[in-house]
Protein backbone atom coordinates (compact mmCIF):
# COMPACT_ATOMS: atom_id res chain seq x y z
CA UNK A 1 0.00 0.00 0.00
CA UNK A 2 1.74 3.58 -0.39
CA UNK A 3 3.00 5.73 2.45
CA UNK A 4 1.06 8.05 3.63
CA UNK A 5 1.07 11.59 2.09
CA UNK A 6 -0.89 15.04 2.76
CA UNK A 7 -2.67 16.78 0.32
CA UNK A 8 -1.24 19.61 -1.38
CA UNK A 9 -4.11 22.18 -0.07
CA UNK A 10 -3.94 20.80 3.51
CA UNK A 11 -0.51 21.75 4.69
CA UNK A 12 0.73 21.26 8.18
CA UNK A 13 0.19 18.85 11.12
CA UNK A 14 -2.75 20.97 13.04
CA UNK A 15 -4.73 21.41 9.38
CA UNK A 16 -3.86 17.97 9.15
CA UNK A 17 -5.46 17.03 13.01
CA UNK A 18 -8.31 19.42 12.27
CA UNK A 19 -9.76 19.42 9.27
CA UNK A 20 -10.49 15.59 9.00
CA UNK A 21 -12.17 15.77 12.35
CA UNK A 22 -14.76 18.46 11.35
CA UNK A 23 -14.97 19.47 7.73
CA UNK A 24 -15.01 15.27 6.73
CA UNK A 25 -18.38 13.81 6.56
CA UNK A 26 -18.26 10.70 9.08
CA UNK A 27 -20.02 7.63 7.30
CA UNK A 28 -23.18 6.12 8.89
CA UNK A 29 -22.99 3.24 11.08
CA UNK A 30 -25.26 0.86 12.24
CA UNK A 31 -24.50 0.15 15.63
CA UNK A 32 -25.60 -2.19 17.89
CA UNK A 33 -25.08 -1.64 21.67
CA UNK A 34 -24.69 -3.87 24.58
CA UNK A 35 -24.26 -2.98 28.28
CA UNK A 36 -21.73 -4.78 30.58
CA UNK A 37 -21.61 -5.15 34.06
CA UNK A 38 -17.54 -4.54 35.26
CA UNK A 39 -16.13 -7.54 37.21
CA UNK A 40 -16.65 -5.65 40.96
CA UNK A 41 -20.04 -5.48 40.35
CA UNK A 42 -20.41 -1.82 40.37
CA UNK A 43 -19.62 -0.49 37.53
CA UNK A 44 -20.59 -1.25 33.62
CA UNK A 45 -19.21 -0.24 30.02
CA UNK A 46 -21.07 0.47 27.07
CA UNK A 47 -19.69 -2.09 23.87
CA UNK A 48 -20.76 -0.60 20.40
CA UNK A 49 -21.22 -3.05 17.78
CA UNK A 50 -21.27 -4.16 14.14
CA UNK A 51 -22.03 -7.49 13.42
CA UNK A 52 -20.30 -9.96 10.59
CA UNK A 53 -21.81 -11.65 7.37
CA UNK A 54 -20.89 -14.77 8.98
CA UNK A 55 -19.87 -16.43 12.30
CA UNK A 56 -16.35 -17.26 11.44
CA UNK A 57 -15.87 -13.53 9.89
CA UNK A 58 -12.80 -11.38 11.08
CA UNK A 59 -13.39 -9.67 14.14
CA UNK A 60 -11.60 -6.13 14.85
CA UNK A 61 -11.89 -4.11 17.88
CA UNK A 62 -11.31 -0.58 18.24
CA UNK A 63 -9.99 1.53 21.71
CA UNK A 64 -11.33 5.42 21.18
CA UNK A 65 -8.82 7.87 22.23
CA UNK A 66 -9.31 10.66 25.39
CA UNK A 67 -12.76 11.58 25.20
CA UNK A 68 -13.46 9.86 22.22
CA UNK A 69 -16.65 7.30 21.12
CA UNK A 70 -18.20 5.59 18.69
CA UNK A 71 -19.08 8.58 17.52
CA UNK A 72 -15.64 9.44 16.65
CA UNK A 73 -14.78 10.42 13.04
CA UNK A 74 -11.72 7.91 13.02
CA UNK A 75 -14.32 5.14 14.29
CA UNK A 76 -17.48 5.53 12.10
CA UNK A 77 -14.59 5.31 9.45
CA UNK A 78 -12.74 2.28 10.38
CA UNK A 79 -15.92 0.32 11.65
CA UNK A 80 -17.59 1.78 8.39
CA UNK A 81 -15.21 0.03 6.80
CA UNK A 82 -15.57 -3.33 8.46
CA UNK A 83 -19.22 -3.15 7.78
CA UNK A 84 -18.63 -2.97 4.20
CA UNK A 85 -16.33 -6.03 4.32
CA UNK A 86 -18.73 -8.26 6.37
CA UNK A 87 -16.39 -8.30 9.21
CA UNK A 88 -17.31 -8.13 12.80
CA UNK A 89 -16.93 -4.98 14.74
CA UNK A 90 -16.65 -3.55 18.36
CA UNK A 91 -16.06 0.08 19.89
CA UNK A 92 -15.70 -0.63 23.84
CA UNK A 93 -16.37 2.69 25.37
CA UNK A 94 -13.74 4.22 28.35
CA UNK A 95 -15.74 4.66 31.50
CA UNK A 96 -17.82 7.48 31.36
CA UNK A 97 -17.64 8.49 27.45
CA UNK A 98 -20.65 6.39 26.27
CA UNK A 99 -22.80 9.74 26.92
CA UNK A 100 -23.78 7.82 30.85
CA UNK A 101 -21.45 8.93 33.48
CA UNK A 102 -19.51 5.44 34.83
CA UNK A 103 -21.03 4.95 38.73
CA UNK A 104 -17.69 4.14 40.19
CA UNK A 105 -14.83 6.48 40.83
CA UNK A 106 -12.35 5.48 38.60
CA UNK A 107 -12.23 7.44 35.21
CA UNK A 108 -10.07 5.75 32.16
CA UNK A 109 -6.16 6.57 31.45
CA UNK A 110 -3.29 5.74 28.82
CA UNK A 111 -2.01 3.20 30.79
CA UNK A 112 -5.43 1.15 31.72
CA UNK A 113 -4.08 -2.02 30.29
CA UNK A 114 -5.70 -4.10 32.81
CA UNK A 115 -8.91 -2.73 31.79
CA UNK A 116 -8.10 -3.83 28.11
CA UNK A 117 -7.53 -7.30 28.95
CA UNK A 118 -11.12 -7.74 30.72
CA UNK A 119 -12.34 -6.43 27.82
CA UNK A 120 -10.13 -8.40 25.41
CA UNK A 121 -10.29 -11.57 27.15
CA UNK A 122 -14.71 -11.35 27.86
CA UNK A 123 -14.87 -11.03 23.81
CA UNK A 124 -12.30 -13.46 22.19
CA UNK A 125 -14.74 -16.49 22.44
CA UNK A 126 -17.18 -15.18 21.31
CA UNK A 127 -15.52 -15.00 18.15
CA UNK A 128 -14.19 -18.02 16.26
CA UNK A 129 -12.63 -16.42 13.04
CA UNK A 130 -8.95 -13.99 13.04
CA UNK A 131 -9.20 -11.66 15.60
CA UNK A 132 -7.61 -7.94 15.62
CA UNK A 133 -7.35 -5.08 17.96
CA UNK A 134 -6.24 -1.63 17.00
CA UNK A 135 -6.37 1.68 19.47
CA UNK A 136 -6.24 5.40 18.56
CA UNK A 137 -4.38 7.98 21.17
CA UNK A 138 -4.76 7.31 24.70
CA UNK A 139 -6.70 3.59 23.39
CA UNK A 140 -3.66 3.19 20.82
CA UNK A 141 -0.87 3.74 24.17
CA UNK A 142 -3.08 1.99 26.63
CA UNK A 143 -3.40 -1.04 23.62
CA UNK A 144 0.30 -1.20 23.59
CA UNK A 145 0.59 -1.10 27.01
CA UNK A 146 -1.02 -4.14 27.58
CA UNK A 147 0.68 -5.71 23.91
CA UNK A 148 4.03 -4.91 26.08
CA UNK A 149 3.07 -6.52 29.92
CA UNK A 150 1.10 -9.65 28.03
CA UNK A 151 3.86 -10.31 26.23
CA UNK A 152 3.30 -14.00 25.20
CA UNK A 153 -0.07 -14.31 26.83
CA UNK A 154 -1.61 -11.08 24.52
CA UNK A 155 -1.48 -14.05 21.57
CA UNK A 156 -4.95 -14.78 21.75
CA UNK A 157 -4.92 -11.37 19.67
CA UNK A 158 -4.11 -12.41 16.03
CA UNK A 159 -2.85 -8.82 15.33
CA UNK A 160 -2.69 -5.01 16.81
CA UNK A 161 -2.42 -1.66 15.24
CA UNK A 162 -2.14 1.41 17.00
CA UNK A 163 -2.79 4.90 15.57
CA UNK A 164 -0.95 8.49 16.47
CA UNK A 165 -0.31 7.25 20.47
CA UNK A 166 1.28 9.11 23.00
CA UNK A 167 3.90 7.12 23.02
CA UNK A 168 5.98 9.39 25.12
CA UNK A 169 3.18 11.15 27.44
CA UNK A 170 5.75 13.20 29.55
CA UNK A 171 6.97 14.75 25.93
CA UNK A 172 3.15 14.68 24.79
CA UNK A 173 2.14 16.58 27.97
CA UNK A 174 4.95 19.40 27.46
CA UNK A 175 3.65 20.00 23.64
CA UNK A 176 0.46 20.61 24.59
CA UNK A 177 0.86 22.69 27.19
CA UNK A 178 2.26 25.53 24.33
CA UNK A 179 1.67 27.59 21.70
CA UNK A 180 -1.19 26.87 19.88
CA UNK A 181 -1.62 23.24 21.23
CA UNK A 182 -3.20 24.76 23.91
CA UNK A 183 -6.50 24.88 21.80
CA UNK A 184 -6.34 21.02 21.63
CA UNK A 185 -5.99 21.06 25.60
CA UNK A 186 -8.86 23.25 26.19
CA UNK A 187 -11.23 21.10 24.27
CA UNK A 188 -10.51 18.10 26.35
CA UNK A 189 -10.86 19.85 29.66
CA UNK A 190 -14.33 21.45 28.47
CA UNK A 191 -15.55 17.79 28.91
CA UNK A 192 -13.15 16.19 31.76
CA UNK A 193 -13.60 18.95 34.41
CA UNK A 194 -17.66 18.47 34.14
CA UNK A 195 -17.17 14.83 34.43
CA UNK A 196 -15.13 15.37 37.27
CA UNK A 197 -17.29 17.91 38.81
CA UNK A 198 -20.09 15.26 38.71
CA UNK A 199 -18.43 12.48 39.88
CA UNK A 200 -16.80 14.72 43.02
CA UNK A 201 -20.81 15.79 43.69
CA UNK A 202 -21.38 11.63 43.71
CA UNK A 203 -18.13 10.90 45.59
CA UNK A 204 -17.64 13.68 48.18
CA UNK A 205 -13.91 14.79 49.02
CA UNK A 206 -12.47 12.24 45.99
CA UNK A 207 -10.08 14.87 45.33
CA UNK A 208 -9.68 18.84 45.21
CA UNK A 209 -12.20 20.58 43.97
CA UNK A 210 -10.55 24.53 43.69
CA UNK A 211 -7.78 22.65 42.35
CA UNK A 212 -9.46 20.86 39.54
CA UNK A 213 -11.29 24.18 39.03
CA UNK A 214 -7.52 26.03 38.52
CA UNK A 215 -6.19 23.51 36.16
CA UNK A 216 -5.95 24.96 33.05
CA UNK A 217 -3.72 22.20 31.36
CA UNK A 218 -3.18 17.91 31.69
CA UNK A 219 -0.89 18.20 33.81
CA UNK A 220 -2.33 20.18 36.66
CA UNK A 221 -5.39 17.59 35.54
CA UNK A 222 -4.13 14.93 36.01
CA UNK A 223 -2.30 15.44 39.09
CA UNK A 224 -5.55 16.33 40.58
CA UNK A 225 -7.47 13.45 38.60
CA UNK A 226 -6.48 11.23 36.72
CA UNK A 227 -2.99 10.25 38.53
CA UNK A 228 -4.57 9.42 42.31
CA UNK A 229 -7.98 8.11 40.95
CA UNK A 230 -5.69 4.90 39.62
CA UNK A 231 -2.82 4.77 41.77
CA UNK A 232 -0.45 6.86 40.37
CA UNK A 233 1.62 9.43 42.89
CA UNK A 234 1.52 12.11 40.59
CA UNK A 235 1.51 12.99 37.09
CA UNK A 236 4.93 12.79 36.64
CA UNK A 237 4.70 9.16 37.58
CA UNK A 238 1.79 8.27 35.82
CA UNK A 239 2.89 9.71 32.59
CA UNK A 240 6.15 7.90 33.02
CA UNK A 241 4.90 4.75 34.18
CA UNK A 242 1.97 4.73 31.88
CA UNK A 243 3.93 5.62 28.57
CA UNK A 244 3.80 2.81 26.09
CA UNK A 245 7.54 3.47 24.66
CA UNK A 246 9.03 1.59 27.53
CA UNK A 247 7.37 -2.21 25.99
CA UNK A 248 7.81 -1.68 22.81
CA UNK A 249 10.56 -4.37 23.01
CA UNK A 250 8.13 -6.36 25.13
CA UNK A 251 5.64 -7.11 22.35
CA UNK A 252 4.94 -10.60 20.57
CA UNK A 253 2.07 -9.91 18.69
CA UNK A 254 2.42 -8.64 14.80
CA UNK A 255 1.65 -4.94 15.43
CA UNK A 256 1.64 -1.91 13.35
CA UNK A 257 2.81 1.62 14.92
CA UNK A 258 1.30 4.52 13.30
CA UNK A 259 2.61 8.03 14.12
CA UNK A 260 2.54 11.08 11.86
CA UNK A 261 6.00 13.30 12.12
CA UNK A 262 4.17 16.58 12.40
CA UNK A 263 1.67 15.16 15.05
CA UNK A 264 1.29 18.06 17.12
CA UNK A 265 0.17 15.70 20.05
CA UNK A 266 3.69 14.00 20.06
CA UNK A 267 5.97 15.58 17.89
CA UNK A 268 8.56 13.55 15.22
CA UNK A 269 11.64 14.19 17.94
CA UNK A 270 10.54 11.69 20.68
CA UNK A 271 9.04 9.32 18.56
CA UNK A 272 10.77 5.39 19.55
CA UNK A 273 13.11 4.16 16.77
CA UNK A 274 13.48 0.70 18.18
CA UNK A 275 11.01 -2.32 19.05
CA UNK A 276 10.87 -6.07 18.96
CA UNK A 277 10.98 -8.07 16.02
CA UNK A 278 7.05 -8.43 15.68
CA UNK A 279 6.39 -4.52 15.99
CA UNK A 280 6.49 -2.02 12.48
CA UNK A 281 6.94 1.39 13.31
CA UNK A 282 5.59 3.45 11.08
CA UNK A 283 6.62 7.25 10.92
CA UNK A 284 5.11 9.35 7.67
CA UNK A 285 6.52 12.63 7.59
CA UNK A 286 2.81 14.45 7.46
CA UNK A 287 -0.76 13.10 8.75
CA UNK A 288 -1.36 15.20 11.89
CA UNK A 289 -3.17 13.39 14.87
CA UNK A 290 -5.82 10.67 13.63
CA UNK A 291 -5.99 12.58 10.59
CA UNK A 292 -4.73 11.58 7.31
CA UNK A 293 -6.56 13.24 4.61
CA UNK A 294 -6.47 11.99 1.13
CA UNK A 295 -7.44 13.09 -1.94
CA UNK A 296 -8.88 16.66 -3.93
CA UNK A 297 -10.73 19.20 -2.03
CA UNK A 298 -13.11 18.65 0.16
CA UNK A 299 -10.73 15.20 0.98
CA UNK A 300 -11.70 11.99 2.56
CA UNK A 301 -10.61 10.01 5.41
CA UNK A 302 -10.53 6.29 4.11
CA UNK A 303 -6.58 6.16 3.97
CA UNK A 304 -6.46 5.14 7.72
CA UNK A 305 -9.10 2.66 7.46
CA UNK A 306 -7.69 1.37 4.21
CA UNK A 307 -3.48 1.00 6.00
CA UNK A 308 -5.17 -0.44 9.49
CA UNK A 309 -7.13 -3.22 7.02
CA UNK A 310 -4.11 -3.60 5.02
CA UNK A 311 -1.83 -4.67 7.80
CA UNK A 312 -4.43 -6.98 9.34
CA UNK A 313 -4.73 -8.48 6.06
CA UNK A 314 -1.08 -8.73 5.75
CA UNK A 315 -0.96 -9.99 9.23
CA UNK A 316 -3.46 -12.53 8.41
CA UNK A 317 -1.49 -13.63 5.20
CA UNK A 318 1.37 -14.86 7.44
CA UNK A 319 -0.54 -16.35 9.82
CA UNK A 320 1.67 -18.69 12.32
CA UNK A 321 4.63 -16.75 11.81
CA UNK A 322 4.67 -15.41 15.49
CA UNK A 323 7.58 -13.13 15.25
CA UNK A 324 7.91 -11.45 11.51
CA UNK A 325 11.22 -10.40 9.99
CA UNK A 326 11.61 -6.53 11.52
CA UNK A 327 10.40 -3.90 9.40
CA UNK A 328 11.21 -0.56 10.61
CA UNK A 329 9.30 2.12 8.25
CA UNK A 330 10.70 5.24 9.86
CA UNK A 331 10.22 7.70 6.56
CA UNK A 332 11.56 10.87 6.85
Amino acid sequence: MPAYRAPFWLPGGDLQTIYPAVCIRKPDVAFRRERWDTPCGQDFIDVDFVDGARPDSPFLMLFHGLEGSSDSHYARGLMAAVQARGWHGAIPHFRGCSGEANLAPRFYHSGDAEELDWIIRRLRPRFKGPFYVAGVSLGGNALLRWLGEQQHGAELVNAAVSVSAPLDLAAGGAALSSGFNRVYTRMFLETLKPKALAKLERFPGLFDRAALLASKDLYSFDNVVTAPLHGYRDTDDYWHRASAKHVLHDITVPTLVLNARNDPFLPGKHLPQSASRAVTLEYPATGGHVGFPVGPFPGHNDWLPRRILHFFDHAAGKAGTRAPAASQLCQA
